[in-house]
């Protein structure tokens, strides 16, 4: 058996695929295999895997017909033999020591369930600043605790970065279509199975940006679907059995996600807001309050929770400071969300 699999969906990728596959086949670790699943390629995708087939003895083949990543992603890890899986999209490239170094890692933490890496972005004149913001973000979250901190701002995870147990994800349900990202879902459900993530410091991955990327063509990448999935496990995670929640920003991050929260289940109680045109007013029937009034709000209820989802930039260093200030928590008391 194969120490590593390389899981590669693809879906009419004949002009990236070639760059991608060349990066595998350069690897300098060499126990893995490619379980390789075309989603009903029709642009040429098949002729060019039929010449990789007689050049790369590790590439394993499986086609289907066209149904979207989800699926596929699910059909191919079920096809993974190796103890460890590596994800890899049809577009983006690794370097050559990506396998090698993650593996070492794997195999020298034993409690560790997932590593990852830092990644770049090319071609230059594709990456917009918007990226390069979510990059940089990325790129500063390595441990665990860091990870999992920040864990519902975003998907801290570059998906075909990642290198996971196989067996743990198997365990959690692997792949699953919510019609939100499929990668977020599963960290997601990872972090609240208990599962402990890291990054090995150096750039492994290059990460190709177009305007046909799954991230910026697929609704299930939008907003809202984001939001969507950060409510379903914030309903089953940090708001379980909090007889309060109270959303840190009234703006429109805020009452996006505590529309989510209130058909999730959750109740929310209070927004919080530093605009002085906000406060003393309500967002859906709750009050919006000062900073300054938010320990007495919270003494009402036995087991309160802050949110806090202020998207614009700055604004979670300057409420994680004022959070702490007050003697809260982060990860018991209060979460990042946006």
């Amino acid at each position: 058996m194969p120490k590593v699999s390389i899981l590669l969906p693809t879906y009419n990728a004949a002009d990236t695929l070639n760059e991608s596959l060349s990066s595998l086949s350069a690897q300098s670790f060499t126990d893995f295999e490619i379980i390789l699943v075309d989603d009903g390629s029709t642009d040429g995708t098949h002729l060019l895997l039929d010449r990789w087939k007689e050049r790369e003895p590790r590439l394993e083949v499986f086609c289907r017909a066209h149904e979207g990543i989800v699926g596929a992603l699910q059909n191919g890890l079920a096809e993974c033999k190796g103890d460890y899986v590596a994800r890899m999209d049809a577009d983006d490239l690794a370097d050559p020591e990506r396998l090698a170094l993650q593996v070492s890692y794997l195999d020298n933490h034993p409690e560790v369930d997932l590593v990852s890496c830092r990644v770049t972005a090319f071609p230059p004149e594709a990456v917009r600043g918007g990226i390069k913001i979510y990059i940089d973000w990325l790129n500063g979250l390595m441990t665990h605790e860091q990870i999992s901190r920040e864990i519902f701002v975003e998907s801290p995870l570059p998906h075909p970065s990642v290198m996971f147990r196989r067996e743990t994800v198997i365990h959690v349900g692997g792949y699953e279509d919510h019609g939100w990202p499929e990668d977020y879902d599963l960290w997601l459900r990872m972090y609240l199975a208990g599962a402990r993530f890291a990054k090995v410091p150096e750039t492994l991955v290059a990460w190709r940006e177009s305007a046909g990327r799954l991230t910026r063509a697929d609704s299930r990448y939008s907003l809202e679907n984001f939001l969507r999935a950060k409510a379903h496990y914030l309903v089953q995670g940090p708001t379980k059995g909090r007889d309060g929640v109270v959303i840190w920003g009234a703006g429109m991050m805020g009452r996006r996600l505590s529309k989510h929260l209130m058909r999730a289940g959750a109740g929310v109680d209070a927004f919080v807001d530093i605009d002085p045109k906000k406060i003393g007013r309500t967002r859906r029937g709750r009050p919006i309050i000062a900073p300054d009034d938010l320990l007495n709000r919270l003494e009402r209820f036995r087991s309160p929770v802050v949110l806090a989802a202020v998207g614009a930039r700055g604004a979670r260093e300057l409420i994680r400071k004022r959070l702490n200030f007050f003697g809260l928590i982060e990860g018991v008391d209060w979460w990042s969300v946006a």
